[in-house]
């Protein structure tokens, strides 16, 4: 079936579907498959549970007028995504990066629903089957689309922005992240560049940190909006004012107090100034807007527990974002500090370095106490006295009674990869 008649399908339904555990009404599913699956399995039970239209790419499963055979379930998606798109001619913002993708995309959207109909991605979903999902998500009432991208190797960026075709683009940073997949720090400013790449060819704008000379150099051919710290180094300008904790900084006069923590956050609040300013949000809007947002999921989350206050950054770690959270930690005015640290992924060669590298830097830091919680930090154990290692949180958990955890007046910092889920921490304190 050509797309178009597809599309005409889709617009008869409520919404689209790739789990049948989620499946709504009137939906439209998608029977994607995977190493461990097979959605054209589920085809009758979608169906049975309110599908309208069951996409399915096995003939096997065919069951009715409902249920439509393509040659790729996955490529469909992306297809109809696009072609969705189009449809509406809504206009889209696209961002990537190595830190702080998803925080500056809340801050973004918080940002410019004051004024437009916005529609977001959706929590992390922001690789070759999430980036289609929220451009289907996306009405006739959506004014704007902000459209995060993640990526962990050379040529994803580029692929995503063929699916979402961004009007508007953004990178957050090029960091020392998914260095394995990107082939070192020199791929992961090609891999994110292709963002850059991609908008140039198009003839579009780009927002551009203009305090990052690496990110001026890559941009200096296109068309720019940038923001900077200083009146020659910027469309827009923007001072720091604190960050210790709490971030406020200065624009045009206008003092804004955000709930974030961490000089690192200052340039994602900065890149939503901008950006709201280009989209004519006025700034008393943009003030109560990034005034209100409150960070959640793990991200920078401030919390109390009896007298101690714990900085909780768990949900993603690098070495970039690592000795971004660890200088930060550092410059608070508050004593009796502790460390809680869990291992980063997807750093390849790079992880033995990268770990000890951080190791040194907390020695350095001398912190009333120091935790090291997994394999990749553990294995240098033997090197440092006065630090404890742990090889497991299973290991860190058995061992956490007898570890300075439920000191008062005690400022907690525990940042590590997803993948160590180190918000079990909380449970311990």
């Amino acid at each position: 079936m050509k797309i178009d008649r597809l599309h005409h399908k889709f617009l008869e339904c409520e919404s689209v579907s790739t789990d049948t555990r989620k499946i709504n009404e009137n939906s439209m599913f998608f029977a994607l498959k995977g190493e461990n699956f097979d959605g054209n399995k589920f085809t009758e039970e979608a169906l049975k549970k309110g599908a309208k239209y069951v996409i399915i790419d096995n003939p096997d499963f065919y069951h009715n007028s409902q249920t439509i055979l393509v040659n790729d379930v996955l490529k469909t998606l992306q297809d109809i995504a696009t072609f969705h798109r189009n449809y509406l001619g809504t206009k889209i913002l696209a961002l990537t990066g190595s830190n702080g993708k998803t925080t500056t995309k809340e801050l973004i959207n918080t940002v410019l629903s004051k004024k437009h109909r916005t529609t977001a991605t959706v929590g992390n979903l922001n690789n070759h089957i999430g980036v289609p999902l929220m451009l289907l998500s996306m009405t006739k009432e959506t004014e704007i689309g902000i459209v995060e991208m993640g990526a962990n190797h050379q040529k994803e960026i580029q692929f995503l922005c063929n699916i979402a075709l961004p009007d508007y683009g953004y990178i957050t940073n090029f960091g020392k992240a998914h260095l394995e997949g990107f082939g070192g720090i020199d791929g992961v400013i090609k891999g994110k560049s292709e963002m850059y790449d991609h908008l140039i060819a198009h003839n579009k704008t780009i927002f551009v940190n203009a305090n990052d000379p690496i990110q001026l150099e890559k941009t200096k051919n296109a068309e720019t909006v940038t923001f900077g710290t200083y009146t020659n180094n910027g469309d827009y300008k923007i001072n720091l004012l604190s960050s210790n904790p709490i971030v406020t900084v200065e624009f045009d006069t206008i003092k804004i107090s955000s709930q974030l923590i961490g000089a690192y956050n200052f340039t994602n609040i900065s890149a939503a100034i901008t950006i709201g300013s280009f989209f004519n949000v006025s700034k008393q809007e943009i003030k109560d807007a990034i005034e209100t947002y409150v960070p959640k999921n793990n991200r920078s989350q401030i919390i109390r527990k009896g007298n101690n206050k714990i900085i909780l950054d768990a949900y993603n770690a690098n070495p970039t974002s690592m000795e971004a959270a660890l200088t930060n930690f550092k410059d608070l005015n508050d004593s009796n500090k502790i460390v809680i640290l869990g291992d980063m992924f997807e750093l390849g060669t790079d992880a033995v370095f990268e770990h000890k590298k951080i190791v040194d830097l907390v020695k350095n830091m001398a912190f009333e106490a120091s935790f090291f919680v997994g394999e990749n930090f553990y294995q240098h154990e033997s090197k440092y006295e006065s630090i404890d290692f742990f090889k497991s949180f299973e290991d860190f958990r058995n061992h956490a009674e007898n570890l300075k955890l439920n000191t008062n007046n005690a400022t907690l910092l525990i940042k590590g990869s997803r993948g160590m889920a180190l918000e079990r921490v909380l449970d311990l304190i």
